[in-house]
């Protein structure tokens, strides 16, 4: 990424993926998972990155001090927290001292602007919340702060008592908030509502400050409320990467910054940096310990995957037919599936994907599409099973050979007590040309026992399947109606370090199906490893 400082830009980005993003469910970053974000973020070009609440909890805190020390190129970083309580002085406020003590150059509070809050929740007076924002403000500006004032549940409480709202706004610009924050709390706020009243927002403030936008995604809307505020006037907008965050998530910072550069051409992040907007994505998945959404906008694996044959058949003519940008933009590439749905050009591109060489006139086409279509009547899925397509490719095409031969497989599953967990055993028996090879294995279920025993014998013969792992596992039951007899799918994801592919088999018994994938995930490494070598010669 680049990691010149931008200049000029037409959209701040304001990330909050180390605070809002944390509280979605099941999210969670250690101080050096945060500090690696924040530096990729930097890199990306993001304008302001929130690392925390630093009166919350010590991981906060010890964020902050830790990025003392590793000043950023570009990106400032913010401390969030609340207006003052209304017991307390500004400098005596628990919270306000420590937004202080975390020492960035920004702080970022938030204050009520709905009537419904400063009298339920708050429990004071219209006049006592106007105060609370106004001394807060103005106490964090006079200590040296550049402060952000986030309206919470505005567009809820504008639509209440707009005078109060716009009075909210007033007293933080008064006290020297440089930016307003117009904050969609309860993400119910449709995107008509949005720009409607940014824009009349606005106009309040004809000679600034400056205005954010803050939308939650509980109405499906968060990116489109976002760029609707952007096209109204707001020049500030805070999000978070993939749209982690509470409930159903923030608005999507990926998708943001995809569409304001790609869509309409504005300066939102570092010059080219778009292009590694699919690569953040996936690092902030990684980080989180979350499985990438592929449906994802822009970024996910199927946001240029084409299956129908008709779509197919047009792209592989101009990509324009069925691509609204081009996948290299934001870092992905098209991806071409195989299906019952398939017809020709999907053969076609995809043999081309795996440097098979077809003749789109040959008989061979249509007898790969017959055996695909056969199989998938029977059960098999091929597109989350790149590497078992291949093989049947091959095998189609009678350039199949196997590495080994199957004698015989048995697996033992023994439970000693009913507090023993189960012990899972597989014994396993190849022939590797002329040479036998008997061995066991024992595993944390019978399919990673037989993967494992598997493996455990053909390493003598291919160290290649050594750095073999089964990354993940997934079993489909396709014919529910006649219960434990019914026809299982299995599909098995592995990988070496570098590489992940993906393997499918069918049957009626689970470890069969497991087995046939299983063998296609290693047939699949070994041949790659045997062309790897070919080529290099």
């Amino acid at each position: 990424m680049n990691d010149e400082k931008a200049q000029n830009l037409d959209v701040q980005l304001y990330d909050t993926t180390l605070r809002d993003g944390t509280q979605g469910e099941g999210v969670s970053f250690s101080v050096t998972d945060k500090i690696r974000i924040a530096r990729r973020l930097n890199l990306f070009g993001v304008s302001y990155i929130e690392g925390g609440w630093p009166g919350s909890n010590p991981k906060d805190m010890a964020f902050f001090e830790e990025m003392r020390g590793k000043p950023l190129s570009h990106a400032r970083i913010a401390a969030f927290g609340s207006t003052r309580r209304a017991q307390f002085a500004p400098e005596d406020d628990p919270n306000l001292r420590t937004l202080l003590q975390a020492g960035t150059p920004v702080t970022t509070i938030f204050g009520k602007s709905w009537l419904l809050h400063v009298h339920d929740v708050l429990r004071v007076s219209p006049d006592q919340n106007l105060e609370m924002i106004s001394s807060s403000c103005r106490f964090l500006k006079d200590s040296g702060k550049e402060v952000i004032f986030d309206a919470e549940h505005f567009f809820d409480g504008y639509l209440d008592a707009p005078g109060y709202a716009l009075d909210v706004l007033r007293q933080a610009a008064a006290a020297g908030a440089t930016t307003l924050v117009l904050c969609d709390t309860n993400g119910g706020t449709l995107p008509s509502i949005v720009s409607r009243v940014c824009t009349e927002v606005k106009a309040a403030f004809p000679g600034g400050p400056e205005l954010g936008i803050h939308c939650h995604n509980d109405t499906a809307c968060a990116v489109a409320n976002s760029l609707a505020a952007f096209e109204a006037g707001c020049t500030q907008i805070q999000g978070t990467l993939n749209g982690i965050g509470e409930r159903c998530g923030n608005a999507d910072l990926c998708a943001i910054s995809a569409n304001l550069e790609t869509k309409l051409d504005r300066r939102c992040v570092n010059p080219g940096a778009i292009t590694h907007v699919t690569e953040l994505s996936k690092f902030v998945y990684d980080l989180a310990n979350m499985r990438p959404n592929g449906h994802q906008p822009f970024v996910g694996a199927s946001a240029f995957a084409h299956k129908g044959g008709m779509h197919v058949n047009a792209v592989a003519k101009n990509p324009h037919t069925f691509e609204h940008v081009e996948p290299e933009t934001v870092g992905n590439h098209r991806r071409v599936l195989v299906s019952d749905l398939a017809g020709g050009s999907n053969i076609m591109l995809k043999a081309e994907e795996h440097n098979i060489k077809l003749d789109p006139k040959s008989p061979e086409v249509k007898e790969i599409l017959s055996e695909l279509k056969r199989s998938e009547a029977e059960g098999y899925e091929f597109e989350s099973a790149d590497a078992s397509f291949k093989l049947l490719l091959q095998k189609t095409l009678k350039k199949h050979k196997p590495f080994f031969e199957l004698e015989g497989f048995r697996v033992i599953v023994e439970k000693r007590g009913s507090d023993v967990p189960c012990l899972s055993e597989a014994t396993i028996k190849i022939r590797v040309k002329d040479e036998t090879e008997i061995t066991a294995a024992e595993g944390d279920g019978p399919v990673n026992a037989l993967d494992l025993a598997l493996r455990k014998a053909l390493t003598k013969f291919y160290p290649a399947v050594e750095n073999v792992r089964l990354r993940d596992f997934k079993v489909r039951i396709l014919d529910g109606a006649v219960g434990t007899a019914a026809k299982t799918r299995v599909l098995i994801e592995s990988g070496d370090g570098e590489n992940i592919w993906g393997t499918v088999g069918v049957s009626e018994n689970i470890l069969e199906a497991s087995w046939e994938a299983l063998v296609d995930s290693v047939e699949y490494v070994l041949y790659e490893s045997e062309n790897a070598v070919d080529t290099a010669s």
